[in-house]
């Protein structure tokens, strides 16, 4: 009798994560990252800008080019807008995460049932956009500290952390100017979330629909490195763009571009077509482990608040 009243005792009901804790958990899981990849994500940056206008290239490849920066600045020159990148987990990644997970549970049926791909993906770009609006002053501080290195002494800009290249973009550039490419800052966060996270979730659903993966470190870290990989060739064109106007100087009031499509235009026409992809290893090499640790923290950080706060109930 006892067995069966046990067998039949209701299930406790899942437990919910609040939205703020939500919103910490993105940003937490995006900060952790970005200890690991920061190399990475100055390597990428550079490679974007060597070149540019049809230049002589600085760099030959990813590992030429950490060669270089290690032997002319030091090992930890690597690190160069940590502080920047941080900042831009802690804004842009927080309002991002925070605002898909709320819009993915909101939309998912009353069974847990997920909703579609094509859902999935304007969840994503919503997100995306949003947060890029929240993060653009951040991006415009990681470009420009990632990048100051490769020029000669007296054209560095010299920022010494990102509080101090948010005031001095400021008051040397005007308050807009943190705000510069956020154009193509928005567009490339909408074609990054449309392909990160939507694919993120029907990878992870089609490699549980398998059977050969349980709901683990495993099962996140192959759906990661698959996100990954679709989001480096479909964000990559979007993303040089942004990188070189948030970079590019004022010289006697003119620009240097007047926008995404000169940027687009100028580059395919100096540089060829598929230096849209320059960079494209250090790309995926610093955004696939990113989407892995991000995914992963965050998926860690929500079963540790499910098991702690389910325990206490």
């Amino acid at each position: 009798m006892s067995s069966s009243s046990g067998s039949n005792a209701p299930q406790a009901p899942p437990v919910h994560i609040p939205k703020p804790i939500k919103f910490l958990f993105g940003g937490s899981a995006g900060m952790g990252a970005t200890l690991f990849v920061q190399p990475l994500d100055l390597v990428k940056n550079r490679m974007q800008l060597s070149g540019e206008g049809g230049g002589q290239k600085m760099y030959k490849n990813s590992g030429h080019a950490i060669r270089l920066i290690i032997k002319n600045e030091g090992p930890l020159a690597l690190y160069n807008g940590l502080s920047a990148g941080l900042l831009r987990q802690a804004t842009y990644t927080t309002t991002r995460l925070g605002i898909y997970t709320t819009l993915f549970d909101m939309v998912s049926g009353p069974d847990g049932k997920p909703p579609n791909f094509l859902m999935k993906a304007t969840i994503g770009m919503t997100a995306g956009g949003i947060a890029a609006l929240v993060g653009t002053p951040a991006e415009i501080s990681l470009i420009r500290m990632c990048a100051d290195g490769r020029l000669p002494v007296d054209q560095q800009r010299g920022y010494s952390s990102v509080f101090n290249a948010l005031v001095r973009i400021s008051k040397e550039e005007g308050v807009v100017t943190l705000w510069r490419g956020c154009g193509p800052t928005v567009a490339r966060a909408m074609v990054v979330n449309a392909a990160q996270l939507a694919s993120y979730s029907q990878a992870k659903q089609f490699i549980l629909g398998t059977g050969y993966f349980s709901d683990n470190i495993l099962c996140h870290f192959v759906a990661s490195m698959i996100s990954g990989f679709v989001t480096t060739v479909a964000s990559m064109p979007v993303d040089i763009s942004k990188t070189r106007i948030q970079n590019m100087r004022v010289i006697d009031g003119k620009p240097e571009y007047k926008g995404a499509i000169d940027v687009l235009s100028q580059t395919v026409r100096k540089e060829g077509f598929f230096s849209l992809w320059k960079g494209f290893t250090p790309y995926y090499v610093r955004l696939g482990p990113h989407t892995v640790l991000t995914f992963i923290f965050l998926e860690q950080l929500n079963r540790l608040y499910r098991q702690r706060y389910g325990n206490s109930s």
